[in-house]
């Protein structure tokens, strides 16, 4: 039984399908006549009586389910009337009663007037709904970045707390999707009156048809018994639909109300007295000149201006109350909401907006399902995979990522920021998958033209219906999050080594001394301090090394420093007792494919190292700097087209410094040592950058020199 309960919403949905198959008796469809008009009225009460839209989110499927079933009737009445055989009378008794009172005996006039309800019906009350429902929904979603900016506002000021916070970015995207969905049950309104209309003239017309043919008596008496059966059906199934459509009008514009309908018209009305009082005397003044209609004109007339004197006296009284007992707010009010003012007087509050997160990500409100875990959005558990992934192929934490949406943005756009500023930048659709386009694809799909955000691969964005067909044909489909997602994911790889601060680096060190405390007492501040190891680490992950084995870090680190001072040196060694690691790191399937550089190049690199105060440095001439740019530029396409990462292969003393000047080109190239490389690895190579004849010239010239 309390299974039947929980789903009598869906039982009655069904029947009253049925409705529109299964005969009704006139008893049954009388009582189902007055229950529709019953439930019309209930819901136009209700939408008059509720402060705001939201305690009435059901409406718009109710909605549905009230012109379901008042279309359900509206068969069954069809049914009933042009089934009439000449016996007895035509219709139910509820059609007929009603019939009879808008016709008054006289059906042509009755046909009038029913017409004349039925236009007010479709053009004045369902086309206005529409109206407000469209633009409500639209204002409504315009709005929402406001609202979002508004809560983050109150939220980091300590206006609020997080579950308010919360609590009320729930209630702007339930705002939203309730006049999303109100503005598409306007259209069901609208086709519930047309069909009004249709079902009318079917029964007038089919009826005299069917009476005539019947021999139910002559055209005359066939047109006035099926008259007045339609009107009446007519009538029946209106007034039902003026008072739904009504309310639908008054539900979209219930957002700038504070109380009930009843409530807030007694209150403004009342603040206004004086205009009332003016509308009186207009009116006494109007009937005292001759050849008005005087009387209707002083009893209105006067009636408003004794209404407005008497509420405006009222008025002066409570205003003076109020000024000479001003209501103070309870100090526990004031406690919880402070103003702007006082909460700034406190300098730890101002110290407060000098916080810079380590990593921020914006996005459009087009973007917030994505993000919004009430909402089935999983960015959130994407990310906490990404960091635990990370933590174990690098060795290090990334810091929490702060997201929240932006009215500066597009609505289907997102940026990436560090540190405040912003790094990166990509837009996505929603509705959408990004096809990655392949080297030979098999076939053309429809899509719009695009760039992946991530790697720069040439993409389109196509319908879900497509993305069968693009996987045919070889494309990679990707979901928007996902694309959203990896572009993040990247750009925080390329930039963990700004995210590696003095506090990052003493709580790995911290976490070190759990299993090597020795190591640690002897390393620091001995040899090592944390900012020189801070560098040290900063500079492993700049180039994608993995700083996960710190105590080999640390070991080799202190026996270098033992013999040298230049950081740069003892980080050349620790990519060398990180061998393995970097050799993990980069080598596919026991292979490396790489560019090496000739060993004139070499040369005439070492040649152009200087040294002074603050040690060695590239001091390398343009020409072959454009020479060794040119060719590897050449050489990305083999790795692009391979799908590998470029790696270039050169000896240790020049490595460091090659690599500095490569990555103001291309920072996606990595430079490794051959020391860095074990010996279990085939090294397969790609190219080889050597001096073309411009450059070999000079460098002959200078031997013969």
């Amino acid at each position: 039984m309390r299974r039947i309960f929980q789903n009598s919403i869906a039982l009655v949905v069904v029947v009253i399908v049925m409705f529109l198959i299964i005969p009704l008796h006139e008893g049954l469809l009388d009582i189902l006549i007055i229950t529709n008009i019953s439930i019309s009225i209930v819901i136009l009460m209700v939408t008059m009586t509720i402060s705001e839209a939201l305690e009435f989110s059901i409406f718009p499927s109710l909605l549905l389910i009230t012109t379901l079933f008042r279309l359900g009737l509206n068969v069954s009445t069809t049914r009933a009337i042009l089934s009439y055989d000449g016996t007895g009378e035509v219709g139910t008794a509820v059609i007929r009663t009603f019939g009879q009172l808008i016709t008054q005996g006289n059906i042509v006039l009755g046909i009038i007037i029913f017409f004349i309800i039925v236009l007010v019906q479709f053009i004045v009350i369902t086309k206005g709904a529409e109206r407000v429902a469209e633009v409500a929904a639209r204002f409504t979603l315009d709005a929402m970045p406001g609202k979002q900016m508004a809560i983050d506002a109150d939220l980091s000021s300590g206006l609020i707390n997080e579950q308010q916070a919360r609590d009320r970015r729930a209630k702007i995207q339930k705002e939203a999707d309730f006049y999303g969905a109100m503005d598409g049950a306007t259209k069901i309104v609208k086709g519930d009156a047309t069909m009004s209309l249709i079902i009318t003239a079917i029964n007038l017309i089919g009826g005299i048809i069917i009476g005539s043919l019947n021999g139910v008596g002559d055209l005359g008496a066939v047109a006035q018994t099926y008259s007045i059966a339609t009107i009446g059906d007519g009538l029946v199934s209106q007034l039902p639909s003026i008072m739904i459509s009504t309310a639908t009008g008054m539900i979209v514009t219930r957002s700038v109300s504070d109380g009930s309908l009843n409530t807030d018209v007694i209150n403004q009305f009342a603040r206004q007295p004086r205009a009332i009082l003016t509308a009186g005397v207009v009116l006494v003044i109007l009937g005292l000149i001759p050849g008005t209609p005087t009387l209707p004109l002083l009893i209105v007339g006067v009636g408003l201006a004794v209404l407005g004197y008497m509420m405006s006296g009222r008025l002066e009284r409570q205003t003076a109350e109020a000024m000479a007992q001003p209501e103070e707010p309870p100090e526990a009010d004031i406690a919880a909401t402070p103003s702007e003012t006082d909460y700034y007087k406190d300098i730890n509050n101002v110290y407060g907006l000098l916080t810079v997160d380590p990593i921020e990500m914006e996005f459009g409100y087009s973007l917030i399902p994505l993000v919004d875990e009430s909402s089935g959005g999983k960015l959130i558990s994407r990310i906490v995979i990404f960091r635990r992934q990370y933590a174990q192929d690098m060795g290090f934490v990334i810091p929490s990522i702060r997201l929240h949406d932006s009215s500066a943005l597009g609505t289907n756009q997102y940026v990436v920021k560090i540190k405040g500023e912003e790094v990166a930048r990509g837009e996505i659709l929603v509705d959408y998958y990004l096809a990655l386009e392949p080297t030979s694809p098999g076939g053309e799909i429809d899509g719009i033209e695009t760039i992946e955000p991530a790697y720069g691969i040439p993409s389109r964005w196509i319908l879900p219906e497509n993305k069968e067909m693009a996987e045919i044909y070889g494309y990679t489909v990707i979901d928007p999050l996902s694309v959203m997602q990896t572009h993040m994911s990247e750009v925080v790889r390329r930039h963990a080594y700004e995210l590696l601060g003095r506090a990052e680096v003493i709580q790995l060190v911290e976490n070190l001394k759990k299993t090597a405390p020795e190591l640690v007492e002897e390393a620091i501040p001995n040899f090592l301090t944390y900012a020189n190891l801070e560098r040290i680490l900063r500079s492993l992950l700049k180039e994608g090394v993995p700083i996960r084995d710190l105590a080999t870090i640390l070991e080799t680190a202190v026996d270098s420093l033992a013999t040298t001072k230049d950081l740069d040196m003892v980080t050349e060694n620790i990519r060398v007792a990180l061998s393995r690691t970097i050799t993990r790191r980069f080598c596919e399937h026991g292979q490396l494919r790489v560019v090496t550089l000739d060993a004139e190049v070499e040369k005439r690199v070492i040649n152009s190292l200087s040294k002074n105060e603050q040690g060695i440095y590239l001091a390398m001439g343009p020409d072959l700097m454009q020479n060794i740019i040119t060719q590897l530029a050449d050489y990305l396409k083999k790795f692009n087209d391979l799908s590998q990462t470029p790696i270039v292969l050169t000896s240790q003393v020049i490595r460091i410094y090659l690599s500095r000047m490569l990555a103001q080109f291309y920072p996606g190239v990595y430079v490794l040592s051959f020391n860095e490389i074990t010996s279990d690895v085939q090294i397969q190579s790609l190219g080889n950058i050597t001096l073309d004849s411009a450059q070999a010239r000079p460098a002959r010239k200078a031997a013969a020199v």
